[in-house]
């Protein structure tokens, strides 16, 4: 894979942060702690551009990255975690409120990509993303995470689980830790970003 040119641009806490442009953005989405910002980090090849953390829920606000070094230069949009999140229920809200203004009314998305941890595979906060996101009509994949964590045994196991709740296609397996599945995620993104 070809050198990534990335930077982080901004974090919006309001749709009208949002970063103005046409340049297509391809969003991440998933529980708390399921390694959005890994992912991120593993792709771009820069291992501190998305701040990584242990402590659950702490994106509050939606981080918009630019990508270049492709044709056309796009955005990755790392969004709040959902399931995991402290907070009073007013600010629970306006998160929730703040990435459904960015799902519904961003015209630059072109991609979801859903993360699973492989160890827990589907929960209900999941399936409810899931069925919200094709009621939108909006297009996405699944993207099973941290399968270093698991023997073979149990990786074979937690892959046929996920697959099997998924309504087309087959999971991306990914790792942070030696990066498989990095090519895989490209090659999708390249498709969704290049398309007229």
């Amino acid at each position: 894979m070809a050198t990534v040119e990335a930077e982080f641009l901004l974090s919006a806490a309001s749709p009208q942060q949002f970063p103005r442009g046409i340049e297509p953005e391809v969003a991440l989405i998933g529980r708390s702690n399921v390694g959005k910002s890994s992912l991120i980090n593993r792709l771009t090849g820069m291992s501190k551009l998305a701040y990584t953390s242990s402590r659950p829920g702490c994106t509050r606000t939606i981080n918009f990255y630019r990508i270049g070094g492709s044709t056309p230069e796009f955005r990755l949009v790392d969004l709040p975690g959902y399931g995991f999140a402290e907070g009073p229920v007013e600010e629970k809200n306006a998160w929730k409120k703040l990435i459904e203004a960015y799902l519904l009314g961003r015209e630059q998305l072109r991609l979801l990509v859903i993360l699973l941890d492989s160890r827990r595979g589907w929960m209900d906060a999941d399936r409810e993303m899931r069925d919200w996101l094709e009621h939108q009509g909006r297009p996405y994949v699944i993207v099973a995470t941290k399968i270093d964590k698991l023997n073979q045994k149990e990786y074979q196991r937690g892959m046929a689980s996920i697959k099997r709740e998924m309504r087309s296609g087959d999971p991306v397996p990914f790792s942070a830790k030696d990066g498989r599945g990095v090519r895989e995620i490209w090659q999708t993104i390249t498709k969704k970003t290049t398309k007229l």
